[in-house]
């Protein structure tokens, strides 16, 4: 698993780009992560998948009503990630009014997911490989705080304990 103190993996996620703008098509988008938060202090926040009970009543909305704060903290960008693809992440973006507060990543092949060390298998339970739900402060393309879940919790990686986080810096 990813330790605080290091460089993110080289990874590809994906963002439903609904309006056209400079260097984005309509469609999903392929964003670098590397490159994406390159001098720039951005929070993840990795969770099991798109419109189940957790994710949709309590993670991501936290985060929503939280922007902000968060951004008032020093945040340039929230990431919510997902073992998604684009379209779904796009209609749960939606769904959970996160536009201009949180970006939307999907990680269908669980390649950024797997690169941190964070999946899980949830193939028991009809949903195959997956996120652990977690979340992150990254400066510039290195981890400064990781928030893992213990399985079935919620406790550390809402956007509550995050801006706790920040305020102790």
């Amino acid at each position: 698993m990813i330790q605080v103190g290091e460089k993110l993996p080289q990874a590809t996620v994906y963002e439903l780009i609904e309006d056209e703008r400079e260097g984005c098509t309509i469609g999903p988008n392929s964003f670098d992560v590397r490159e994406q938060t390159a001098g720039r202090r951005v929070v993840i926040f990795g969770l099991p998948g798109a419109f189940t009970p957790t994710c949709s009543a309590k993670h991501v909305p936290g985060y929503v009503e939280q922007a902000e704060k968060l951004r008032a903290a020093g945040v340039d960008e929230i990431w919510c990630v997902s073992v998604n693809d684009a379209f779904v992440m796009g209609a749960w973006a939606r769904d959970q009014h996160t536009s201009g507060k949180v970006r939307m990543m999907a990680d269908g092949s669980a390649a950024f997911t797997k690169a941190l060390g964070l999946e899980q298998d949830l193939s028991a339970r009809g949903m195959g490989i997956r996120s652990q739900r977690y979340a992150m402060v990254v400066d510039d393309g290195v981890v400064k705080t990781l928030h893992v879940e213990a399985p079935g919790k919620f406790e550390v990686s809402d956007a509550a304990s995050i801006l706790a986080t920040l305020s102790q810096a």
